[in-house]
């Protein structure tokens, strides 16, 4: 008796943090932020790590972050990059109903496979920020996004080590 006293709780009896629901959303808002760290470089190389994320936390709970999440926490990107307002909006949610399609077609996913989906949605994140510079005046050679999607594929695995980690402390475990 006196040794369950002095022991730690039961796993059994431990349950989700308080507010567990929003540390998601929570966490990507956080990771925006790294776009406001004092690097001062001539074309951006810095993954978005809130775009990286959001990936992971959608790819490793769909349940925890709603497809509708991703307008605020867009538009939290967006005013915090200082990208145009509503771009982050549009690509988070187009990468977040694509996954929602993907969910409903596919069978089975591993690691190889979602990791080949975040390669594809950084591609296509980095190609549409790119697509939208050029319009509005701001043409960079297609090249220099190279070190970006290079980079950004890379840090992918860290982001979904992050929110597995993250997810386990949002559920006591």
């Amino acid at each position: 008796m006196v040794r369950f006293a002095l022991g730690r709780p039961n796993t059994l009896e431990r349950g989700p943090k308080a507010l567990a629901r929003f540390v998601p959303a929570i966490s990507v808002a956080v990771a925006a932020c790294f776009a406001l760290m004092p690097i001062v470089v001539q074309l951006g190389w810095i993954p978005d790590v809130g775009f990286l994320l959001l990936i992971a936390w959608r790819l490793l709970r769909g349940d925890v972050i709603p497809a509708w999440w991703a307008a605020p926490l867009g538009l939290v990107n967006d005013l915090l990059t200082g990208t145009p307002i509503g771009l982050s909006v549009v690509i988070w949610t187009t990468a977040m109903l694509l996954l929602d399609l993907l969910d409903r077609r596919t069978m089975w996913r591993d690691y190889w496979v979602e990791w080949g989906l975040a390669a594809v949605l950084v591609v296509g994140n980095e190609t549409t920020r790119w697509w939208i510079d050029g319009l509005m005046g701001a043409p960079v050679a297609y090249a220099s996004l190279l070190p970006p999607i290079t980079l950004s594929i890379l840090v992918f695995p860290l982001a979904a080590w992050a929110a597995s980690a993250l997810d386990r402390w949002r559920l006591g475990r």
